[in-house]
């Protein structure tokens, strides 16, 4: 995901954005893009897949882990705590071989079980790269 300053900065500049005018669309504060187009952070995962759905492109696409830029419609994310029994089903795995393959904490699982937290990004591409499938895929996404 190192790419994610680089990929902002390019769809950034194609759709004429000044980072002040995107931080409005985001509606966010624009020190918060700037911190994005530094590499000084990456976004939450709400914040990802609002900008995804922006530039419509994938999440994926966004930050920097596929080069394939496809402009086709993507699903609403469902919450992670209901996406997270779809994809285990999905990937026909338990949330015990999650962690254990992912080697993500019981914890940070049994949050976004039960709906207290969400994953960070980070966590989200773990769980991608470790079943080699994208991260749109993880969250929900694809069509």
């Amino acid at each position: 995901m190192t790419n994610f300053k680089e990929r902002l900065s390019e769809l950034l500049f194609d759709a004429q954005l000044n980072p002040p005018a995107f931080a409005k669309l985001m509606n966010c504060g624009s020190n918060t893009i700037t911190r994005y187009l530094q590499g000084n952070t990456l976004p939450n995962l709400t914040m990802a897949v609002r900008m995804a759905d922006y530039f419509n492109c994938s999440v994926d696409y966004l930050l920097g882990t596929s080069n394939e830029e496809n402009n086709k419609k993507y699903k609403p994310c469902l919450p992670f705590s209901k996406r997270l029994p779809e994809l285990c089903k999905a990937l026909n795995i338990t949330k015990y071989q999650l962690r254990t393959d992912t080697g993500l904490h019981d914890n940070a699982i049994y949050s976004w079980q039960n709906g207290k937290t969400m994953p960070s990004i980070e966590s989200i591409a773990k769980i991608a790269e470790t079943y080699n499938c994208s991260i749109d895929f993880i969250l929900g996404r694809e069509i």
